[in-house]
């Protein structure tokens, strides 16, 4: 990504902020392990706090990572609430329509989390459009849409956060939920008692960014350039290793 030429420090208002306050924002859900969560301790942890550590310290700036609600995040990023939105988002035209986004830095798809046998073997999303089928997704998320346009026989329930639905999924109150791969995985190993599964391949692939506003060109190329030089060095490799390959993090969670 290349910045259009005659483009001056005026016309970078969230590079500006960042120069000046030495202070990256970084919007995130906070829910969404392995990308994404808290420890036990209340310290952030995952592949997206590693890698925002790592721009942040790019940029000489000091990480602040800002937790709200998944659906929010592009909100606060239009109102200047935070710098970018790096929370396991997933690049769509949609969304693109409105917001520049740098990557992708990693690719995932959809799975289901049940504790259905024959849902954990659908080989297509046709094997869960059914009426009687209660299937949840975060809201405002592409599992979301993803179930909408799928599944629209399915009743949608729409979520604030993965641990109240993966808990509806234990307690029975839904069939499924909806979500990246790695957070079906990831729940399926942290509750080996509670009778979960999910899908050994994903239904489909999605690409993950970094949403950056559309007001700074000069902003996202420095992302970019940081971003693929990252690849080029082996860190982003390094990075899917801890967080997906190597489950020793799990004991840290709650």
């Amino acid at each position: 990504m290349v910045a259009p030429a005659g483009f001056a420090a005026s016309d970078s208002p969230v590079l500006d902020r960042v120069i000046d306050f030495k202070v990256l924002k970084v919007g995130m859900s906070g829910n969404q392990p392995p990308m994404n969560t808290n420890s036990r301790s209340g310290q952030p942890i995952g592949y997206d706090v590693d890698l925002a550590r790592a721009l942040a310290g790019a940029m000489g700036a000091r990480l602040e990572i800002v937790t709200m609600p998944f659906g929010e995040l592009l909100g606060a990023l239009d109102a200047d609430k935070v710098d970018m939105v790096m929370s396991g988002m997933a690049i769509t035209p949609e969304r693109t329509r409105n917001h520049t986004f740098v990557g992708p830095y990693m690719m995932s798809g959809k799975s289901i989390l049940t504790k259905s046998s024959v849902l954990a073997q659908a080989a297509s999303a046709d094997d869960f459009n059914r009426s009687e089928l209660k299937l949840a997704a975060l809201a405002g998320s592409t599992s979301e849409t993803f179930i909408q346009s799928a599944a629209p026989e399915a009743t949608l329930v729409a979520v604030k956060d993965y641990d109240a639905a993966i808990q509806m999924v234990i307690d029975g109150e839904i069939d499924g939920l909806v979500a990246d791969m790695p957070i079906c995985v990831l729940s399926v190993l942290r509750y080996p008692n509670a009778g979960l599964a999910t899908l050994k391949s994903p239904l489909s692939i999605e690409p993950f960014g970094i949403a950056v506003s559309k007001k700074d060109a000069q902003f996202a190329n420095l992302v970019d350039n940081y971003l693929d030089t990252y690849g080029k060095m082996g860190v982003l490799a390094k990075l899917r290793k801890k967080w997906f390959e190597d489950k020793s993090w799990i004991a840290a969670l709650p």
